[in-house]
């Protein structure tokens, strides 16, 4: 959210286009089952609001890196969240998104191999 919703960061005098990048580990993209618990939402109904990252999708952002668990292994559906996050910013002409699907990994083992993608951005941005 902190990268897509420019008012987390404005309020700190950052501007989110500053930020080198964006890299999720099994991010969730619609409204945070944290939220939706708040909310009495179940945990398998996506919502999708102000709490939600797709709201603020754009073109502008930062390079994204989404990495997810393997779709089988995941949890709730969150890879398909995640791809559809991936075709949204790609449909509004985002340049320098990517998704990972970590294969064989669930939502609390994808960390691991992801290290490597997240370090690779990292050098990537940085020889920019």
């Amino acid at each position: 959210m902190i990268g897509l919703n420019k008012k987390y960061l404005e309020k700190y005098g950052v501007n989110a286009d500053d930020v080198a990048a964006l890299v999720p580990f099994s991010g969730q993209v619609v409204t945070h089952y944290n939220i939706r618990k708040l909310q009495n939402i179940p945990p398998l109904q996506a919502t999708i609001d102000q709490y939600a990252p797709l709201t603020f999708i754009r073109k502008d952002a930062p390079p994204i890196v989404i990495i997810s668990a393997d779709r089988e292994l995941e949890l709730y559906g969150r890879y398909e969240e995640q791809a559809y996050f991936w075709r949204m910013l790609k449909l509004v002409g985002h340049k320098d998104v990517t998704l990972y699907e970590m294969q064989g990994y669930n939502h609390g083992d994808m960390p691991y191999p992801a290290y490597h993608i997240l370090k690779e951005t990292i050098k990537r941005i940085c020889e920019k």
